[in-house]
Order: C-alpha cells, then sequence, then structure tokens
C-alpha cells in the first residue's frame, strides 16, 4: 500500500474501516494537537534503548453522565462487554478482553508479587533524577 496507510501502518477500509480511522483521528487532534503534544509519525520510538528523544505525549480527559443519555446505561455496558468476553477469541489468545481487563489482571499481580516491575530505562531515569535531587534511589523487591 502508499501513501497515508503505509506511512502510519494502517489498513483498508475493509480491515479498519471509516469508523476507525475517525476515531484515530480524534484521538491524534483531542491528545497530540489540542494538547501541543507529538502526535502520529512524530511520536519516538517506545521502549528504544537508544531514543534520546522527549516522549512529549499529550492527554485528553472528558467527563460524561452517562444518565444525560438516557436509562439503563449500566445495564447495557454490562452486556457489551459480557458479550465480547463471550466471543471467540483469535488463535493465539486465551480470551476476549476488554477495556479494564489487562489493567484489573495488572492489579492482580502486583499484588501477589508485592510490587510494580518497570521497564529499565524507567528505572534508569528514576536513578537519575534520585541522584539529582540528591535522594536514596528506589529499593528493588528482594
Amino acid at each position: 500500500s502508499s501513501g497515508i496507510n503505509a506511512e502510519y501502518g494502517g489498513g483498508t477500509e475493509i480491515s479498519s474501516g471509516y469508523k476507525g480511522y475517525g476515531l484515530a483521528s480524534m484521538v491524534e487532534v483531542l491528545c497530540g494537537l489540542l494538547a501541543g503534544a507529538t502526535w502520529g509519525p512524530h511520536i519516538r520510538a517506545w521502549q528504544d534503548p537508544n531514543e534520546t528523544r522527549v516522549a512529549d505525549l499529550g492527554q485528553f480527559f472528558m467527563a460524561l453522565d452517562p444518565a444525560m443519555f438516557g436509562e439503563g446505561f449500566t445495564a447495557r455496558m454490562q452486556q457489551f462487554m459480557d458479550e465480547h468476553r463471550a466471543l471467540d477469541p483469535v488463535e493465539g489468545t486465551e480470551r476476549v478482553l476488554v477495556a479494564g481487563d489487562p489493567e484489573r489482571a495488572a492489579e492482580r499481580a502486583c499484588e501477589e508479587r508485592g510490587g510494580i516491575l518497570y521497564h529499565p530505562a524507567f528505572v534508569r531515569d528514576m536513578e537519575k533524577l534520585a541522584e539529582k535531587m540528591g535522594v536514596p534511589p528506589m529499593k528493588p523487591l528482594e
């Protein structure tokens, strides 16, 4: 493929559709352009030990009251999540996850482990910051 699909690593409308394209564009506008942060192909490589640029990732927060859109949102949302979780997973995966499932699993793993695992680059950056600030660095779990 050529053009924007090749540049962004995207697919065709057959595989991603106009809604996926529109949603991805909305995320880039709200979290990147509106926030004054990098966006799309301008974002630095993720978890590359040779990357020296600051991440410069933007954030966008929106608060909505579902009750303002009608009654029954909680039940509909639960049905939505239940039906998605009941879908057949793609080959090589155990199950279909919905938003929040990976985070809850990570939280349980941290509780069982007694702490959080950090990426080595983050630990390195925090050690540099601790030295600069004159405070003790983080202590690893024994």
